[in-house]
């Protein structure tokens, strides 16, 4: 059974730069699309990045918020995706969870959370942007 463990986060103050990772462990991951959502106190689970991959071609996408500033990728293996994240602002501040869609399909990548509910998540990670 695949598991999704993250490792990364913490304080930094707004302008800082931090770092997510999600390895996929405990079995083979064989799906195509891997992502990043957030969720802030009192506020519902937002998209952050998502990346999809075919053969030796990767997408990437990101919520308007964040682009320019996060860049997710993934490593050779396909197994664990990254979050980059610089010129962290305040509102940055919530709980990180990646996400791994079971299908190998990567035309099955979405920006809504809800799509994701039979697929694999993360524990989640806290980054804090504060002074």
């Amino acid at each position: 059974q695949v598991q999704l463990v993250q490792s990364g986060g913490g304080l930094v103050q707004p302008g800082g730069s931090l770092r997510l990772s999600c390895a996929a462990s405990g079995g083979t991951y064989s799906g195509a699309t891997m992502a990043w959502f957030r969720q802030a106190p009192e506020k519902e689970r937002e998209f952050v990045a998502v990346i999809t991959w075919s053969g030796g071609s990767t997408s990437t996408w990101y919520s308007e918020s964040v682009r320019g500033r996060f860049t997710i990728s993934t490593d050779n293996a396909k197994n664990t995706v990254m979050l980059q994240m610089k010129t962290l602002k305040h509102e940055d501040t919530a709980f990180y969870y990646c996400a791994a869609r079971r299908s190998p399909n990567r035309s099955s990548w979405s920006m809504a959370s809800q799509e994701y509910e039979n697929d694999y998540w993360g524990e989640g990670a806290q980054v804090n942007a504060s002074s």
